[in-house]
């Protein structure tokens, strides 16, 4: 088992990283890392010295003061290497950079300059360091108006703004999930020394025109006419799993669904989709909870149709539950946003009745189900 310590855990790409490789734990162990480590000198020194690589993603992206960006990360990178050389630890290290380094501007410096002072660590003890020049990246909980132009879009329609847009230029931009990936390919392959600079090619280019008519589609077709939008593409789905990110949970689920009465019965439209998927439906006995598991690409909908049920959920790598009630006598469903493990409970006294819609079809292979108790 490899331990790996990540830098940086709180930020973007730090949170996807750490809890992706928390998947795998026979295979990787990752400690806990807090920003204020870096204020002491004995607890880094144990970090470094205790870890086979070191993922260092502390960064500052903007600030007021563009020279306390550079001033920042550049201090973050010295205090590292400081502490490798005070310790004499040989781990590997990843560093991330950015496009921007070839920018003169306090940020693309810092990470140049960040990157060089790295591999002449390397060079002078024999070590390794790796680093990935990132393009912009885009996902889930990504930060408005500071990771990415996909995040502040999505941010500001979900929220009633008007994007603005400066100049129509193509933005070449990769996944989370997809950088994710490359770095733990990565991991499990790195050389003992030397230094590799790996250009990260964007895997979708876009205009920005084109960015915000797609996440206007999403709002029109998702919140304003509460339909499943056509997804026809793998960046779509992404795109639109980062647009669900932005809604506040607690005030948009669960949605309650237009009931049609005659002397028949009732009539229920329950998922409006222009994307296919796959539907099913469960019976769950009295006092009986079903799930506490999570997907990290996964479109997910509930929807009680008999009996009464509390569907709870929470981030991972947080302790915050949303717990939510529904019922069979008042039609509502709760979309299930990624990498939220979830769970559904039937708190009636009789057989609870649940519809779900994916927008996947299972597969036994790759079923990107992972389990989480929620509490």
């Amino acid at each position: 088992m490899r331990k790996i310590g990540v830098t940086g855990q709180n930020g973007f790409l730090g949170y996807h990283l750490t809890q992706s490789l928390r998947l795998f734990k026979n295979e990787f162990e990752v400690p806990d890392f807090q920003r204020d480590i870096f204020l002491d000198e004995h607890k880094l020194g144990h970090f470094v010295s205790s870890c086979n690589v070191i993922i260092h993603l502390a960064a500052m992206n903007r600030d007021i003061d563009p020279d306390q960006v550079y001033k920042t990360n550049m201090v973050l990178v010295e205090k590292l290497v400081a502490s490798l050389e005070r310790t004499g630890a040989r781990p590997h290290i990843i560093f991330a950079s950015s496009t921007q380094e070839s920018f003169d501007n306090p940020y693309g410096r810092s990470k140049r300059f960040g990157r060089e002072l790295l591999e002449q660590w390397a060079k002078d003890h024999s070590a390794a360091v790796t680093s990935f020049v990132i393009p912009n990246v885009f996902g889930p909980f990504c930060k408005p108006f500071y990771n990415s132009v996909v995040s502040t879009f999505a941010y500001q329609i979900v929220n009633g703004l008007t994007p603005v847009l400066d100049q129509d230029k193509e933005l070449g931009i990769i996944y989370i999930s997809d950088l994710v990936d490359l770095i733990m390919s990565h991991i499990r392959e790195l050389p003992k020394e030397g230094t590799r600079k790996l250009i990260v090619e964007p895997t979708c280019r876009i205009t920005v025109n084109d960015l915000l008519r797609k996440l206007e589609y999403f709002h029109d077709s998702y919140i304003v006419k509460s339909t499943i939008p056509e997804l026809q593409s793998l960046f779509d789905i992404h795109l639109f799993n980062t647009f669900r990110s932005c809604l506040d949970y607690e005030t948009n689920f669960p949605v309650k669904l237009k009931v049609n009465s005659d002397p028949r019965g009732d009539y229920i439209e329950a998922v409006r989709t222009l994307t296919g998927g796959q539907y099913s439906y469960s019976t769950t006995h009295p006092g009986i909870t079903r799930g506490n598991h999570f997907h990290i690409h996964k479109i997910e909908r509930f929807i009680v149709l008999r009996g009464h049920a509390s569907i709870k959920l929470r981030k991972i790598g947080t302790n915050d539950v949303i717990a939510l009630k529904l019922s069979g006598t008042e039609p509502a469903f709760v979309d299930i946003p990624v990498w939220y493990t979830h769970n559904i409970t039937n708190t009636g006294n009789e057989d609870l009745y649940t519809m779900f819609w994916s927008n996947q079809l299972f597969d036994p292979g790759n079923p990107d189900t992972f389990f989480e108790n929620v509490e």
